[in-house]
């Protein structure tokens, strides 16, 4: 069992999931992750080590309700009690509406909606008998603003914000602080990298802070998680200075 805190992250990716992980394990947090390729997780795992943090992490598909169920209770029982949840599975695919097919469509709600509520979940059962805890979700511009060829995306980014609305309004009464993170910015990723020279942008061209940097949106799950109760932010929206909105 770890004697530190304990924060989980699902959809611990290579950027903004690193980022969160580095950030929690820099505070004294042990750090657990979760995302399909679980293998590769090493690296961040020895990089986390090696500056004197701890974590682990393990292949986790979070649309599945009994792998969900599992990988909680597995957590729980024999890691230690969830201190703050964070769901930060992703699911950004840009298709015309004649070309969003039905496997589309679904698996990216079950990515943004589905996988979300699973998550939520099973965080809040074991939160709920402590009376304490945090649980997260990462948004996007697409949570608010639905945007040509971005159907699928939208539709599944403003169903995770009604599920985090009404989860809040449900468990801040009971100590659990839930709270909906919009990046309305692209972000320093290889993906969104590559979306820019697909439109003929040289990315290394771009003004400084143009792109968000994965580090910046950790440090606001670090400061929300550590906000008083008399004092709570549900949602939080964060875009670099050049933004238009």
């Amino acid at each position: 069992m770890a004697t530190k805190p304990i924060c989980l992250i699902i959809g611990a990716g290579d950027y903004i999931g690193a980022a969160i992980a580095k950030r929690f394990a820099r505070g004294g947090f042990h750090v657990v992750m979760g995302r399909r390729g679980g293998e590769k997780f090493a690296p961040l795992v020895a990089e986390i080590e090696a500056a004197g943090g701890s974590a682990q992490g393990f292949a986790w598909d979070a649309r599945n309700e009994e792998t969900a169920t599992k990988m909680f209770a597995m957590v729980e029982e024999d890691i230690g009690p969830i201190d703050i949840c964070i769901f930060n599975v992703g699911g950004n695919v840009r298709f015309p509406i004649l070309e969003t097919t039905e496997r589309v469509f679904r698996k990216v709600w079950e990515m943004c909606a589905y996988g979300a509520f699973l998550s939520g979940r099973e965080a809040a059962k074991y939160m709920v008998a402590r009376q304490k805890g945090s649980i997260f979700f990462t948004g996007a511009t697409a949570s608010v603003r639905g945007s040509s060829g971005y159907a699928a995306f939208a539709s599944g980014k403003f169903a995770l914000r009604g599920l985090a609305q009404s989860m809040a309004r449900e468990l801040g009464p009971r100590n659990i602080h839930v709270a909906h993170l919009i990046i309305d910015a692209g972000v320093d990723t290889k993906f969104v990298r590559d979306r820019v020279r697909q439109a003929g942008k040289n990315p290394d061209s771009l003004p400084s802070d143009t792109l968000m940097k994965p580090d910046s949106i950790a440090e606001t799950y670090w400061n929300l998680h550590h906000q008083q109760r008399d004092g709570w932010t549900h949602e939080l929206d964060i875009r670099p200075y050049a933004e238009n909105w």
